[in-house]
């Protein structure tokens, strides 16, 4: 397995599942269902493992992988999901295989056949929708291992892979954590006692969008490493003088339109992130303002705090309370002042916006470095599923 391959963003391991799919082949799909202690990725994170010994994304920092590859084989062989789980925990007597992992965590993982029932998942995620993939691990009867549904929060529904309806699933039961999860693009295990079932639910969020207005050449590396961090990204440019498709390869969309109809053109809403970077005082004043009367919460503004203090004398109509998603200057201070450093505070404060972190060094962050995610409280839901 290539440092490439173990590296790449959800959003390209979305796209390679896509691919199998259509290609047909006897790849296996490992995803982490459960995490105890401290582990290098958190429950949702996949890994795609195909018949030629390669395999693509990563579920740990790199000591697992290659027995994930040798138990896909097995997989293959047998053609049914299973349940595995590495016990990496440091004060082993002895190492997990000779390695010295030392992960500090118990990670169980799903290995299933990559097949059919897995496309809505793949559908919903490129369609921009919010989806719950709800996966039988254990059952008592009536369901095996690797049974699927998926819950649609935006109809409040749940259907089998082939679009029908999920009769005989509890869905009174899933609705409610599957939505939560689904929203907030976390995962989880949940017990339904009443239908013996233990279940995992994948909540695949639509990704966030970094919208970049401007079309210098430090817009590239600001592209660049939003793609690597799972925005879609988008170039907007003024006046039609540069190719964007041409000089920002790594954008997902590039559009050429005038700072006064940016509303028009560029669909802004609450997971729109922007990031204005023309240089330009006038198209930036404009833009800002429209960005600040749409509902995305992160508008960064390039340049000094005096440029924004005229610009600000400037708007027509922008409240006090407009302001709170405005970000200027943009970036944290990371003490860097390259292309790629400024880049990094760019893309790292809107991730730190989008995940609802106030920047800090992990030292000082008690708890696991991942929050743990929690189906919903079931008693306010009045329903018995609830945390393996």
């Amino acid at each position: 397995m290539s440092e490439h391959n173990w590296s790449v963003p959800e959003t390209e391991v979305v796209q390679h599942v896509a691919d199998s799919l259509d290609a047909g082949g006897p790849d296996v799909l490992a995803t982490v269902v459960d995490v105890e202690g401290n582990a290098y990725r958190r429950p949702g994170a996949k890994m795609l493992l195909d018949a030629d010994g390669e395999g693509v994304g990563s579920i740990t920092a790199g000591c697992l992988e290659h027995e994930l590859l040798s138990a896909a084989d097995r997989i293959r062989e047998r053609g049914r999901p299973e349940l595995v789980t590495y016990d990496l925990m440091e004060d082993d007597e002895e190492d997990v295989w000779g390695l010295g992992v030392g992960c500090n965590g118990v990670i169980e993982v799903l290995l299933e056949p990559l097949d059919a029932t897995y496309r809505p998942a793949v559908d919903a995620f490129e369609a921009g929708r919010d989806v719950g993939v709800v996966t039988v691990l254990d059952a008592e009867e009536g369901f095996e291992r690797g049974d699927r549904a998926y819950y649609y929060p935006d109809e409040d529904r749940l259907e089998l892979p082939d679009g029908s309806p999920a009769d005989g699933w509890p869905a009174d039961r899933i609705a409610g954590p599957a939505a939560d999860l689904a929203e907030r693009g976390r995962s989880d295990t949940l017990r339904v006692e009443s239908a013996g079932l233990d279940l995992f639910v994948d909540g695949l969020a639509a990704p966030a969008d970094l919208v970049v207005f401007g079309s210098g050449h430090d817009v590239g590396p600001v592209t660049e490493l939003a793609v690597r961090n799972d925005f879609r990204v988008t170039v907007v440019g003024f006046r039609g003088g540069v190719d964007l498709a041409e000089r920002f390869p790594a954008a997902d969309r590039t559009v050429t339109t005038s700072p006064g109809s940016v509303a028009a053109d560029v669909p802004l809403d609450e997971r729109t992130h922007a990031v204005v970077m023309t240089h330009n005082f006038v198209d930036d004043r404009i833009t800002v303002e429209a960005l600040l009367a749409s509902s995305a919460p992160y508008v960064g503004l390039m340049g000094p705090r005096e440029r924004f203090e005229r610009m600000r004398e400037a708007f027509d109509g922008v409240d006090e309370s407009d302001l709170d998603s405005l970000y200027t200057p943009v970036g944290l201070d990371l003490g860097g002042g390259t292309p790629y450093q400024i880049a990094h505070s760019i893309v790292a404060e809107a991730l730190a916006v989008e995940h609802g972190r106030e920047p800090r060094h992990l030292r000082e962050r008690e708890g696991h470095i991942h929050d743990r995610a929690e189906a919903g409280d079931p008693a306010a839901d009045g329903v018995d599923a609830e945390p393996r």
